[in-house]
Parts: structure tokens; C-alpha cells; sequence
């Protein structure tokens, strides 16, 4: 998905999928954003990685979704983490708990070693 706030690219490695976003996800662009990772995710039932290197903003329903995503696979029973976040974005998913309650880790490397 490409949009002229979010931009959303996937790939798999070592048998997870690997979801990296960039730019905001802001007004219009969060419901488009929480579509399109729903949509990559369906039927699938592997670890995900969201890597949020590129992520600049999020508002609460790009929050909204990226937990509906951890509490999807937690109910799949599959694991999930979220990494490379910038420090900006790492105080949002502190000040919110976010990593309290999902896998936060800096790199894509511990990411994807943490879920395979």
C-alpha cells in the first residue's frame, strides 16, 4: 500500500512476515492503514514483525491497529513483535504501555530473531 501519508511494504524471512511502515498514519490514512495490514494478514497464521523505522507519526487508530494485530496473534498463538522504532515514537508505546503488553525491540534482526 502507498498513500501520500503511510507507506506499508511486506515481506517474509525465515518464515515470518515482515511488515515494514513509513511516514504518518493520520486522519484518513489510519483507517486505510489498519485495512491494508488486516488485509495482508489474513489467513495467515505466522509470526509477524512490524518494523516502524520509517514511522514519523501515529495517531490512536494507527495505535488502535497495531494492537488489534498482537492481540490477533496472541489469539492465534503466534508471536509478534514491533522494532526499530524512532525515540519519538518509542515514548508514544511507553507513555501508552504498548511495550509493556508486545514485544518491542530495537532491531529488525532481534525482531525476527525473537519470533522465529
Amino acid at each position: 500500500m502507498s498513500h501520500s501519508e503511510v507507506k506499508i511494504e511486506v515481506d517474509q524471512l525465515k518464515g515470518a512476515l515482515i511488515i515494514s511502515i513509513s511516514g504518518e498514519i493520520k486522519g484518513l490514512s489510519g483507517r486505510e492503514f489498519h485495512n491494508a495490514i488486516f488485509q495482508e494478514i489474513q489467513g495467515q497464521e505466522v509470526p509477524i514483525v512490524l518494523d516502524l523505522k520509517g514511522l514519523t507519526y501515529i495517531n490512536s487508530t494507527g495505535l488502535r491497529s497495531i494492537l488489534l494485530v498482537a492481540k490477533r496473534q496472541q489469539d492465534i498463538k503466534s508471536k509478534f513483535a514491533v522494532c526499530s522504532l524512532s525515540k519519538p515514537m518509542r515514548e508514544i508505546f511507553e507513555i501508552t504501555c504498548f511495550d509493556r503488553i508486545m514485544s518491542v525491540l530495537h532491531s529488525r534482526s532481534e525482531a525476527i530473531e525473537a519470533v522465529t
